[in-house]
């Protein structure tokens, strides 16, 4: 495994309750979020999934947004 992927299945939150819960965002939102494209997502079948990097770079561009 190369050391960029050491800490993959670390950086992944699979399910809504787990990205709910590291968010802080209640699940319903967070279903909401997904199905409109608000949200940074990726499923492994029926589960919607998320990279922990990937929520944060994206929650530090909603933040230069909203300074702007």
């Amino acid at each position: 495994m190369e050391p960029a992927n050491d800490n993959l299945a670390a950086d992944i939150l699979e399910g809504a309750a787990a990205i709910a819960a590291w968010t802080g965002f209640k699940r319903r939102a967070v279903y909401h979020a997904v199905a409109n494209g608000h949200l940074p997502h990726f499923r492994m079948g029926e589960t919607v999934c998320a990279r922990k990097s990937t929520l944060l770079a994206w929650i530090a561009q909603q933040e230069g947004r909203a300074a702007a």
